[in-house]
């Protein structure tokens, strides 16, 4: 098959800096090029050609802007060949106009979030038109088919799951010093409200009041506005933190930051659609302590690769979850292990690559009518890959794995539990994540449902109260 996936227009591929999208892209254009001819789409840039060749990928770049602009300059690329597939990622405004130059070809639409589903990127009617155009829907976890399917009923029937991976070779364990050292927590994300940055500083607080080793943050990425991150190394210091802020750091370069780190940390306040960073410190050999939340429970195992917070506004569970790993190095190292097995069973590339082959070529065999059984992602057919398991489409959450004995069970915790903030600011940590971004994907579920009250400026005197009270 000739396949093209059409990059969103923001950032080029590939990511000069980071764009997890981006990343994905040309990861599985690579994998997908071992069997079929691919080719990718995406933004000029000063620092690349218009056209260059890598792993066997062609990559054509055209001049970006608004979309339409951006969108008027693939469909030149567009018009001078012909593709069996055409894969839009993150664009459903983009599938009417692609499908109407391609009606034989199987037309995919990408979803990573439900962020360009929603006002004021797209408005409903010009996102239902664009999904019911498409010949198929992929997502990339189960949480985010979930919500899609309740928002547009009509096209479920479309849509099916392909997690996402990670090079498992380049984010791979090293063999770490002996020597006594601080025990080092990594966060990696954008320095946005709704990572829960605030929580973590917390919980390193009040771990430092429980172990005897010495704990260090290092916290790698960027934030759109210096004050926020201004704010948060003033929370660090006012907690009396030993935290390092990186800033954001290219890509290319991120696995060397999770080498020198001991567990991952992953307080996000809001959906995760999947979740890529927990899956690369998996591959990493790092345990991960995070968010009970959207695709992050389909990525970690509780009690195998890390722990899953359900009380995740509560800075203590947070603590709590740590101080068990440091304290118990037996429990520590197992869980180092199986993230690493883990990660390499179900979360490379390869594996991602190998479902999304799979689709193609089945909705390919329907379309010319060849006796075929139809492919849906559904609990009977979405396990074991021969590269890796994909999730099932679940209808509600499953149980998750009790960890072992001597680890504290959090999922019986309620959303509610006060925080035990020393300096009585604020009543409830929700306060403290409080942001309307543009990530937000405009659902609502009940650990959600609090903090979703709350403005802008009343997160922003709450969290200067914090730091200046």
């Amino acid at each position: 098959m000739k396949i093209v996936i059409i990059a969103p227009e923001q950032i080029p591929v590939p990511p000069i800096l980071g764009g997890s999208v981006e990343i994905t892209i040309l990861a599985i254009a690579k994998e997908l090029s071992k069997w079929h001819s691919v080719s990718i789409i995406s933004r000029a840039h000063p620092r690349y050609p218009k056209f260059s060749v890598i792993d066997g990928v062609r990559i054509y770049r055209v001049p970006t802007g608004s979309p339409a602009k951006y969108l008027t300059h693939v469909k030149k690329i567009l018009k001078k060949r012909r593709f069996d597939v055409l894969q839009l990622d993150n664009r459903p405004e983009f599938v009417s106009s692609i499908k109407a130059m391609f009606p034989k070809a199987t037309v995919s639409l990408y979803l990573h979030s439900l962020t360009f589903v929603n006002f004021p990127q797209t408005s409903r009617a010009e996102t239902l038109a664009g999904l019911r155009k498409a010949d198929l829907i992929i997502t990339n976890s189960s949480s985010l088919e979930s919500r899609l399917s309740a928002r547009f009923p009509s096209v479920s029937k479309k849509i099916r799951v392909a997690w996402l991976g990670v090079d498992t070779s380049r984010f791979s364990p090293i063999q770490k010093t002996s020597h006594p050292r601080a025990f080092t927590l990594l966060f990696a994300g954008r320095l946005i409200p709704r990572k829960g940055v605030p929580v973590l500083l917390q919980a390193v607080k009040l771990v430092n009041k429980q172990v005897a080793q010495p704990v260090k943050v290092m916290i790698a990425g960027g934030s759109p506005t210096s004050k926020y991150a201004k704010q948060l190394q003033s929370l660090s210091r006012k907690f009396g933190v030993h935290a390092e802020f990186l800033g954001t750091i290219p890509h290319c370069h991120i696995h060397r930051i999770f080498r020198k780190a001991d567990l991952f940390i992953c307080p996000s306040q809001k959906h995760e659609s999947f979740g890529l960073v927990n899956v690369e410190a998996m591959s990493s050999g790092l345990p991960v302590v995070a968010s009970k939340n959207g695709g992050i429970k389909e990525v970690i195992q509780h009690g195998r690769s890390g722990l899953l917070i359900k009380q995740y506004k509560d800075p203590q569970a947070f603590a709590d979850a740590i101080c068990s790993l440091i304290m118990n190095k037996p429990l520590y190292l197992k869980m180092k292990q199986e993230a690493r097995q883990i990660a390499l069973e179900k979360f490379s590339w390869r594996a991602t690559a190998d479902r999304l082959k799979h689709i193609y070529e089945s909705e390919k065999a329907m379309q010319q009518d060849e006796p075929q059984n139809e492919y849906h992602c559904t609990a009977a057919d979405c396990h074991g890959t021969e590269q890796g398991a994909q999730p099932e489409r679940m209808k509600k959450e499953p149980a998750i794995p009790q960890p072992f004995d001597i680890v504290r069970d959090w999922s019986p915790f309620d959303d509610d539990t006060q925080s035990i903030t020393s300096t009585g600011v604020f009543q409830n940590f929700t306060d403290l994540c409080t942001e309307n971004d543009d990530e937000s994907d405009g659902s609502i579920d009940s650990a959600e449902a609090t903090f979703d009250f709350f403005s802008d400026i009343g997160y922003q005197r709450l969290v200067d109260a914090l730091i200046y009270g």
